[in-house]
């Protein structure tokens, strides 16, 4: 069964830095894009970044650009996302997700059949 799990969240203050940490089991990610998502309390999901199979192409949400950067280890079947100024806007339980339909927007949830169980990222002082 193909599994996704999610880590490296936890609890930082604002300005400091994470790396959320993606690893695939049961499905190779040099076959498979992967977004990161993200849901903060009484928000719906967002995107936040987009890695192609390649790992030749990367996406992200203008609230990511400059501060996350996305990167994949197919030695490891893992996708990893730097977050660096955290501000506590970025609190949110971060997902992973591996893509299945092409055709849609990288941020669109309906393009993703596999999904991780979520991180909790929280940014507070």
């Amino acid at each position: 069964q193909p599994q996704l799990v999610e880590s490296g969240g936890g609890l930082v203050q604002p300005g400091r830095s994470l790396r959320l940490s993606c690893r695939a089991s049961g499905l190779a990610l040099d076959n498979y894009a992967i977004g990161w998502f993200r849901q903060a309390p009484g928000k719906e999901r967002e995107g936040v970044s987009y890695i192609s199979f390649s790992g030749n192409i990367k996406n992200y949400a203008d609230s990511a650009k400059g501060r996350f950067t996305i990167s994949k280890d197919n030695a490891k079947n893992t996708v990893y996302l730097e977050m660096n100024n955290l501000k506590p806007e970025d609190t949110a339980i971060y997902y992973c997700a591996a893509l299945e339909q092409y055709g849609l927007k990288w941020y669109d949830e309906r393009g993703y059949y596999y999904w991780g169980q979520g991180t909790q990222v929280t940014v507070s002082s």
